[in-house]
């Protein structure tokens, strides 16, 4: 039977990502459209990167692409924490 999700899964909003939202009001408008999962799928697609200029090439392109309508990050499995099956790949 698989475990439930972690209560506890979701990510807090980086001042990064607080300081776009905050400069455009068409993308904090985009932003609270979705929901709070999809919201949490871009933070973490976004922090999950080792580097800090893969991490600005995602704010990038997070920014281009919720301004699109994307709901969800392409080619992104979803958040590993939530699900305790992928956890291996980001606990380790």
């Amino acid at each position: 039977m698989a475990k439930a999700a972690d209560p506890d899964f979701r990510h807090q909003l980086t001042p990064e990502l607080k300081a776009m939202l905050d400069g455009d009001a068409s993308l904090s408008a985009k932003w609270e459209a979705l929901t709070p999962l999809a919201r949490n799928e871009w933070i973490c697609w976004t922090l999950s990167a080792k580097q800090e200029a893969t991490r600005e090439k995602r704010r990038e392109r997070l920014h281009e692409e919720i301004l699109a309508g994307k709901k969800r990050p392409c080619c992104w499995p979803g958040c590993p924490h939530r699900r305790e099956s992928a956890r291996k790949f980001v606990d380790a």
